[in-house]
């Protein structure tokens, strides 16, 4: 095999795939990446077994041919090496080793046989449906900081992706939701052509992630495909197939509130700049805010009996009896950066019942916080 690509090229394409391959590893050939060269076109896949991603270039081949090295080193390798060169990549079928060279500089990788590669074999996939990238990266801008981290409720580290039933004389619509117990996001877009059917499912933070980083763009449409264990991103040259999360997302309509009755009105940036400052003196075990509301009237405070205290007050709008109730400050500020207006509403019931919280003119998003004692 002989390969001579850009680097510029190179380090884009491994910079997608190299991502995926987790930094310790029992099993050594999941620590490569596959190269794979063939008629003018240069391939490079990476896989954790849960996730696989790969990406093609243009590339000068004579002769193809393929192996795998180790992704990380390769990576770091192709990002040293300066602007604007050539990169040879040269393997002999003789010796497990792949040579590269740009300029004076020279490289030799240990290998492993391509035919230890293991294949996510995505199999059949029922449903194919079209996003534009920008809608896509909002639904996941907007839900991804409620996913889960605790391994042990695993249904909820992903966001579930599903129809919901369409109410009468309402579109259906593609709705995206995480929640990890203390906050939910819940966000809807137009149901694309071919979505109709789909089963819900849930798909991996780590997915989610690496699909964010690679529609950072917005641009363009992201091809979709999906099947009840897997799903599979085509964006541009890079496709990423994943397999999903093996449970069941949670009744999560039980929490959102529908009978809230007390309307918060508050400018967004005033509320989360306050918000941020009177947090400052909160503990690392205990970050709760108190708002305290009454007609027109906002103050908000924090008291930490190792620190000190804060508070701050705002003028809000607010018509209904005066009203104390407490929340994770950080979880307060994740939602306040989720709303996309000038305005944020926050519909109250009592000190402990969830809240819900939305834009001013609503934008097919929502997010549920639950109070905290205080």
């Amino acid at each position: 095999m002989k390969v001579t690509v850009e680097r510029a090229e190179l380090l884009k394409s491994l910079g997608h795939v190299h991502r995926v391959v987790e930094r310790r590893n029992t099993i050594p050939i999941l620590a490569n990446v596959l190269i794979k060269a063939d008629k003018g076109s240069l391939s490079l896949k990476a896989t954790d077994l849960d996730l696989e991603v790969t990406d093609s270039i243009a590339a000068e081949v004579a002769p193809g041919g393929a192996t795998t090295v180790p992704a990380h080193m390769f990576y770091d390798i192709v990002r040293k090496l300066p602007d604007g060169s050539q990169i040879v990549i040269e393997g002999s079928g003789d010796r497990a080793v792949l040579s590269i060279r740009a300029g004076r500089s020279r490289f030799t990788l240990q290998t492993l046989p391509e035919s230890d590669f293991p294949d996510l074999a995505a199999g059949e996939m029922a449903h194919t449906f079209k996003v534009p990238a920008g809608d896509l990266k909002r639904l996941i801008d907007k839900t991804q900081f409620a996913i889960s981290t605790e391994e042990t409720r695993y249904y909820l580290n992903g966001i579930y992706l599903h129809t919901p039933a369409a109410a009468a004389g309402k579109p259906a619509m593609l709705r995206a939701v995480a929640t990890d117990g203390h906050r939910l996001a819940q966000v809807e877009l137009p149901l694309p052509d071919g979505a109709a059917g789909m089963p819900g499912i849930i798909v991996p933070r780590k997915t989610v992630a690496e699909v964010q980083r690679l529609i950072e763009a917005g641009e363009g449409d992201v091809t979709i495909e999906l099947s009840a264990g897997k799903i599979r991103f085509s964006i541009g040259n890079v496709v990423l197939t994943s397999k999903l999360i093996d449970g069941t997302f949670p009744d999560y309509g039980r929490v959102i509130p529908a009978n809230n009755d007390k309307s918060l009105i508050v400018d967004k940036k005033d509320f989360e700049a306050a918000v941020d400052r009177v947090s400052t003196v909160s503990s690392e075990r205990g970050r709760a805010v108190k708002l305290s509301i009454t007609s027109g009237r906002l103050v908000l405070s924090v008291t930490n009996p190792d620190s000190g205290s804060a508070t701050e007050e705002l003028e809000v709008e607010y018509e209904s009896e005066p009203l104390d109730i407490g929340f994770n400050s950080r979880y307060l500020l994740d939602i306040a950066a989720q709303i996309e207006g000038e305005v944020a509403v926050l519909k109250l019931a009592d000190p402990g019942s969830p809240t819900l919280v939305q834009d001013k003119d609503a934008k097919g998003a929502l997010y549920v916080l639950m109070p905290m004692r205080v």
